[in-house]
C-alpha cells in the first residue's frame, strides 16, 4: 500500500482472532483484493491494509463498510455503528501522490546503490569490465526477483506486496550478490597475475570459478537455509521479505558465475586479463615474464 495507495485499519476484537480466519472473507468483501493482515500486540488486535478503491474520492465509508462485512463471522451481534465507533481503533489513508513519492525514493535508492557499487568495483579492480559485469549481474538479480515475486503474487496463500520490506530485501540481495561476485573476481585477478604465456581469459576465469565454486555453494546454502527458517516460522510480517530473499539468494548465486564472469570474456577482447608479457634480455638468454 505504500507504493499503490490504499487504507489501513487497526481493529479490536472481543476474542483472539487468527489472521487466516478472516483473510478469505476480507478478500471476498474487497472484491478480490488481497489484504495484508498483521497481528498488533495480542491476538485481539489486527492491522488490516487494503488497496481496494485506492485513489477513489469519498470512498472511505464504502471501504469501511466492506471491512465490516468481511469481519462479520468474528464480530457476531455487533452493528456497523458499534463497529465504527468501538472496534476501529485507528485508520490511515495513503494517497497515490504519497505512494508515488515513496516509489520514486525506492527507485533512487536502488540506482544510487548501483552507482556506488560500480565506483567501488572500478576502484578495487582498476578495470571497467569488472564494474560492468557486476552491475549486469545485479540488475539480473533485481529483475528476476521482481518477476518471480510478481508472478507468485496471486498464487501463494500469503500476501506478496511490493512495499518497503520488498525494497529492503532487494537491497540486501544486491549486497549479497555483489559480495559473491567480488570473491570470484578476486580469484580471477589473482590468477591473471600468475598467468603463463598462452593462458587465455576463458581458461583463467574457468579455473577461478572452479576453485571458488564450493565456497559459493556452501555460503549460499547456509544463507538460504537461514532465510527458509525465517520464511516458515517468522510469521506474516516477514514472510514477503523472506520470500524475496529466497529468490534473490538463488539468483545471486548463479549470476556471479553465469552472468558476471562471462561479461569479462565478452567485453574488451582486445585487452587481455593477464599481465602483459615482456621479454627480459640477459647476458646469455632471453627470458619471458
Amino acid at each position: 500500500v505504500e507504493f499503490k495507495g490504499g487504507r489501513s485499519y487497526t481493529v479490536a476484537f472481543p476474542q483472539a482472532v487468527k489472521n487466516d480466519a478472516v483473510r478469505d472473507d476480507l478478500k471476498t468483501a474487497f472484491e478480490g483484493d488481497f489484504p495484508i493482515i498483521k497481528t498488533v500486540g495480542d491476538n485481539k488486535h489486527l492491522n488490516i491494509t487494503t488497496s481496494y478503491k485506492k485513489g477513489v474520492d469519498n470512498a472511505d465509508s464504502l471501504v469501511q463498510t466492506k471491512l465490516y462485512q468481511g469481519l462479520q463471522k468474528v464480530l457476531p451481534g455487533i452493528s456497523y455503528t458499534e463497529f465504527a465507533k468501538n472496534n476501529i481503533l485507528s485508520s490511515q489513508t495513503v494517497q497515490p501522490t504519497i505512494s508515488e513519492d515513496l516509489k520514486n525514493g525506492a527507485i533512487k535508492a536502488t540506482l544510487f546503490a548501483m552507482l556506488i557499487i560500480f565506483l567501488y568495483i572500478f576502484a578495487r579492480f582498476r578495470d571497467w569490465r569488472y564494474s560492468v559485469g557486476t552491475i549486469v549481474a545485479l540488475l539480473h538479480d533485481v529483475f528476476v526477483t521482481l518477476i518471480v515475486f510478481s508472478f507468485f503474487k496471486d498464487i501463494v496463500p500469503f500476501p506478496l506486496e511490493i512495499d518497503q520490506h520488498f525494497i529492503a530485501a532487494v537491497l540486501t540481495v544486491i549486497g549479497f550478490s555483489m559480495n559473491d561476485t567480488v570473491i570470484v573476481f578476486d580469484r580471477i585477478r589473482e590468477y591473471s597475475r600468475e598467468a603463463k604465456k598462452g593462458d587465455t581469459k576463458s581458461s583463467i576465469i574457468n579455473r577461478a570459478i572452479n576453485d571458488t565454486l564450493s565456497r559459493t555453494i556452501m555460503t549460499s546454502l547456509t544463507v538460504f537455509l537461514t532465510i527458509l527458517i525465517l520464511f516458515i516460522f517468522g510469521g506474516e510480517v516477514t514472510r514477503g521479505f523472506a520470500f524475496a530473499m529466497l529468490i534473490g539468494v538463488i539468483t545471486g548465486t548463479y549470476s556471479s558465475i553465469f552472468v558476471a564472469s562471462p561479461i569479462l570474456v565478452d567485453l574488451g577482447k582486445e585487452k587481455a586479463l593477464t599481465a602483459p608479457i615482456t621479454p627480459v634480455v640477459t647476458d646469455n638468454a632471453v627470458t619471458v615474464k
